[in-house]
């Protein structure tokens, strides 16, 4: 188990740096993360709304409890990731950015996998569903 509970921190941490970082950048409008935007065909008040973003993502993922925050903060890195390598593809970027990208992407589904039970929202499955109006619901478990 301490191997599992060190790769989730590791990849848990990257993630969360790298989001954090990126979503200063982005408020900040530093040059390069301008540059890169713009190359990718998006307008400048874009990187407010994805720093924001950014900034409130990295700090629930790193947050202690929280987990249906934690579930939205992940949908959110996996949307803002997989737009971002398919932007790098369609403006036919040098491959690199896609592969970091990708890896970013991978790091982040597991660090969602390995999560500990105080950080999830809960078994849904087998879960015993109300009757609706009196009836009772045929084969619901």
């Amino acid at each position: 188990m301490p191997a599992r509970r060190a790769a989730y921190w590791t990849t848990t941490t990257l993630i969360a740096l790298s989001f954090l970082s990126g979503g200063v950048a982005y408020l900040f409008r530093a040059d390069a993360t301008l540059r890169g935007m713009m190359e990718l065909g998006y307008p400048p008040y874009f990187l407010t709304i994805l720093g924001v973003w950014k900034l409130l993502g990295g700090v629930v993922i790193l947050a202690p409890r929280y987990p249906r925050l934690k579930e939205w903060a992940y949908a959110g890195v996996v949307f803002d990731l997989s737009g971002a390598a398919f932007s790098h593809l369609a403006m036919r970027q040098p491959l690199w950015h896609v592969v970091v990208t990708v890896s970013l992407l991978g790091m982040t589904l597991v660090s969602w996998a390995l999560r500990p039970e105080g950080r999830k929202i809960g078994d849904l499955v087998g879960r015993v569903e109300p009757a609706v109006s009196g009836l009772p619901l045929v084969g619901v478990r």
